[in-house]
């Protein structure tokens, strides 16, 4: 058999080259999604944690819109909604309210909510003390659930945010459980 010719050896090159670049352009992609989130202001992501609300001075001068939307992953067999669809609420004040969710399916799923605050700037503002997102949601056969949310707006907002949007998203998780029982019993 003859040996490569130079172009080849060349391409071949390119093309190894290529594939590594490739590699790390997808490395690199979660912290430059990131950064451009961040500067765009878009796509916030409010504490994962429970936050402790300590009594301040409710700015009863100020109102902030909060506008609550939910989505079922595709395919997921849940009803998803909040209890309401928005809330006037002052800076500071100390705000409850509720999610519903409904399994339609006839076998036992698990749910775990994704939170996301818009716009990305006041995501650091919007502090929740209890939320259902903090935690996997079990829910049996054709069962319901209110799931409850607790939260306050920092009397910090900035003047030119007057709307906050908490968006959930939920996700099946089922599968996971499972698997992880399954390892659990593995061992």
């Amino acid at each position: 058999m003859a040996a490569p010719s130079k172009s080849n050896r060349k391409l071949l090159s390119i093309l190894i080259l290529s594939s590594v670049a490739m590699f790390g352009f997808g490395f690199a992609l979660v912290p430059l999604y990131d950064v451009l989130c961040d500067a765009l202001g878009i796509n916030g992501k409010p504490q994962g944690t429970a936050s402790r609300y300590e009594a301040v001075v409710i700015d009863k001068d100020r109102t902030v819109n909060i506008e609550f939307i939910s989505q079922i992953q595709p395919g997921m067999a849940w009803e998803f909604t909040p209890n309401v669809n928005r809330l006037k609420v002052h800076p500071g004040e100390l705000v409850r309210t509720h999610f519903v969710a409904k399994n339609l399916s006839t076998v036992d799923t698990v749910g775990q909510a994704i939170p996301s605050v818009s716009p990305g700037q006041g995501a650091a503002y919007f502090n929740k003390t209890e939320c259902f997102c903090f935690n996997q949601q079990p829910l049996g056969a054709l069962a319901n659930a209110e799931l409850p949310l607790i939260f306050y707006v920092d009397p910090d907002l900035p003047e030119s945010i007057n709307t906050l949007t908490l968006s959930y998203t939920l996700y099946d998780i089922t599968a996971k459980q499972v698997s992880a029982v399954e390892q659990g019993a593995a061992k």
